[in-house]
């Protein structure tokens, strides 16, 4: 009998070759055959929803200052281009908004998306009016999105105005303990593969653990038989195919 194998979520979409967190990331990892998706969610200046992971603009844009200093008009004038990594391959590729990507999910019905709300806008703006621009922008794939985020108070302000699944979001293990994600009971729990117990069964609640970062299969499939269901992954489409090799038996 062949082990069983952990799901896999694609990291900011396909993101070991194609800029994290846009379009074309998240085309390439569902071509590349994922079933799921993380991506990050951050506000312009005016408001808009985007898909952005950092603090600042410079690694990924080149750019001076956050995505809440710019309109989104000014942000997709800049080129999401990752250049330290890619260098001029992806020059020209524009900043992706949550409702472009939403209505390309719309077209995938057999994939589920990890939105995660930023602590930076949370902070910026509120977690009213977070939650106000992209609870409503997500209904089209209302039955496949999974809000996530560090911040407890925005996951517990999701529960109880919507229906969508939560995940939390933490660094530590033990940070699993909370008295508020004991009391949200989070469908799903993600944190850093890093900083896993060394040994033993990764006792937790009834929620799906989930763990980032990890590109090597050998130890997704370690972590996975400790107790983690799901695996966070640059390299989505080479830890599928490994899988799939796998799986025949190759």
């Amino acid at each position: 009998m062949k082990a069983s194998l952990p799901k896999l979520v694609a990291h900011r979409g396909y993101t070991l070759h194609y800029p994290e967190n846009t379009l074309l990331a998240l085309r390439a990892a569902v071509d590349a055959g994922a079933h799921y998706l993380e991506f990050d969610i951050q506000l312009s200046k005016d408001k808009e929803p985007v898909l952005f992971h950092d603090r600042d603009l410079q690694r990924m844009c080149g750019q001076s200052g956050a995505v809440h200093d710019y309109t989104l008009a000014e942000l997709k004038g800049f080129s999401v281009s990752q250049f330290e990594k890619f260098g001029y391959r992806f020059v020209g590729n524009p900043i992706t908004t949550l409702q472009e990507a939403v209505m390309y999910l719309a077209e995938q019905p057999a994939v589920f998306a990890f939105v995660e709300l930023k602590r930076l806008s949370l902070q910026t703006f509120g977690i009213d009016t977070v939650l106000d621009t992209v609870l409503p922008l997500l209904e089209p794939i209302q039955q496949r999105a999974i809000i996530i985020s560090y911040s407890l108070e925005a996951l517990r302000a999701t529960r109880e105005r919507s229906h969508y699944p939560i995940g939390a979001v933490f660094d530590d293990w033990r940070e699993r303990k909370q008295l508020l994600i004991r009391t949200l009971q989070p469908e799903f729990l993600f944190t850093d593969i890093d900083l896993l117990p060394r040994f033993g069964r990764l006792k937790h609640t009834q929620s799906q653990l989930a763990v980032y970062e990890c590109t090597d299969p050998q130890q997704a499939v370690k972590v996975h038989r400790r107790g983690v269901d799901m695996v966070e992954t640059f390299a989505i489409g080479e830890m599928l195919n490994h899988f799939k090799l796998h799986a025949e038996g190759h």
